[in-house]
């Protein structure tokens, strides 16, 4: 395999790792975990929000404490590298738990999104540099009873949840 080669799937998986970095980000509700996949100058277009990564981060914050939880689940990955330049497809199943309010029940909002980037590789470092979330198509399901226990749910949407444990 010709040094070429070797390179370009380096680069293929720190732009995959890179978008599954930004999943728990949003995730864990960690702020500086999303503004590392992001150069500082980028773009991010969510439909409801378009501008820069201090304004995303705002929105962000603004929308997903409403959702008791979210799962981010990356499906196809397609990123086509052209030297420092990239762009990538990520497709996702995105569930966001939102809890029971004004009478409705529990329910789950399910997306079916694309992300669909611009990357640009500065200082050696992989980041979007434009951003554009497409949501194909989405549905609402009341949430039945779960198998789970409440008191055996270990998760938290902070960096106290047990993946940050080293």
């Amino acid at each position: 395999m010709t040094d070429a080669a070797v390179q370009s799937l380096l680069d293929e998986d720190a732009i995959k790792r890179l978008h599954l970095r930004y999943c728990r980000g949003v995730d864990r509700m960690d702020w500086d975990l999303i503004r590392s996949c992001y150069h500082p100058d980028a773009v991010d277009d969510h439909g409801e929000y378009v501008g820069g990564i201090d304004g995303f981060i705002a929105y962000a914050k603004a929308n997903l404490p409403s959702f008791a939880s979210t799962n981010h689940c990356v499906c196809n990955q397609l990123v086509e590298v052209r030297g420092d330049t990239a762009f990538a497809e990520h497709y996702a199943i995105a569930y966001h738990r939102l809890p029971p309010e004004g009478g409705e029940p529990e329910r789950d909002w399910i997306a079916n999104v694309r992300y669909v980037d611009r990357l640009e590789r500065r200082n050696g470092e992989w980041r979007i540099a434009h951003r554009r979330s497409i949501v194909d198509a989405d549905r609402v399901e009341v949430v039945r009873q779960g198998l789970v226990p409440p008191d055996q749910m270990r998760g938290s949407r902070d960096r106290s949840d047990p993946s940050y444990e080293r």
